[in-house]
């Protein structure tokens, strides 16, 4: 698997087929296989005539773990998809994140407009702006002995999530402490690159979908029916929006 260096921290990527570039930003206690390989978004946008590129964020999958909580800050952890794009030497494309991943694709949106060709949120709503998604708890929640030791139930979900993804827990809740920065009303007001904000109809991590895009100028909604936060990301109406918006930026 490639990596690179940004900075001293080692950052883990895939990139394959050809076509124009679309980065993949995954979310908090993922990794690029298990929220993009191996629900088929890879595969999907590779056969839509694309070259999908995929990071692993700092403190996940097989990047470089740490422990500092302000290692994660949010505009820290997104600087890391524009070194890679700098490494790979292209100097726009469109970014898609899901959850923390669209969140850092967000900041990116907002301080790197002339990089980017769309932004596709997925998985995160008005929580952008007004919080909500996993808190202090789930960070106690990832330190605690085992499974069985949570009581909280959003907690319970991530801490399942983390094990079953064998992740570096310690590593996840240094970043969940870091990366909590929300992003002002102003700011994605002032998001000046074609958006598509796209949540499962069931999502009770996300917020919602439609007051994010009376915010964001603009934006389109996607619903994913009947999905959650978990289950939203593989949908197939999930990738037939994704792949109607971009078919829009030709």
């Amino acid at each position: 698997m490639p990596s690179f260096h940004h900075g001293a921290v080692e950052i883990a990527y895939l990139d394959e087929g050809e076509g124009d570039p679309i980065f993949l930003v995954h979310g908090f206690a993922s990794s690029k296989n298990v929220n993009w390989v191996y629900p088929g978004w890879v595969s999907e946008l590779r056969k839509d005539g694309r070259r999908v590129i995929a990071l692993d964020n700092r403190g996940h999958g097989e990047s470089a773990k740490l422990y500092d909580p302000a290692e994660y800050d949010i505009a820290v952890m997104a600087s890391d998809v524009i070194a890679l794009m700098d490494h790979l030497g292209i100097p726009r494309a469109d970014i898609m994140g899901y959850s923390l991943g669209s969140r850092m694709t967000a900041v990116l949106a907002h301080n790197e407009p002339q990089r980017l060709r769309s932004a596709i949120l997925g998985g995160i709503g008005i929580g952008l702006i007004e919080g909500g998604g996993p808190g202090e708890n789930v960070a106690v929640a990832l330190e605690a002995p085992s499974l069985e030791d949570v009581t909280d139930p959003v907690g319970r979900t991530f801490r399942a999530f983390a094990d079953q993804t064998r992740s570096d827990r310690s590593a996840l809740a240094a970043c969940l402490r870091g990366s909590r920065r929300l992003m002002t009303r102003q700011e994605a007001a002032d998001i000046d690159v074609p958006v598509l904000i796209a949540v499962g109809s069931n999502d009770e991590i996300a917020g919602s979908a439609e007051a994010l895009g009376r915010v964001i100028p603009r934006s389109q909604v996607l619903a994913i029916p009947n999905r959650d936060h978990m289950r939203a990301v593989g949908d197939k109406v999930y990738k037939t929006g994704v792949i109607d918006f971009l078919s829009q930026r030709e």
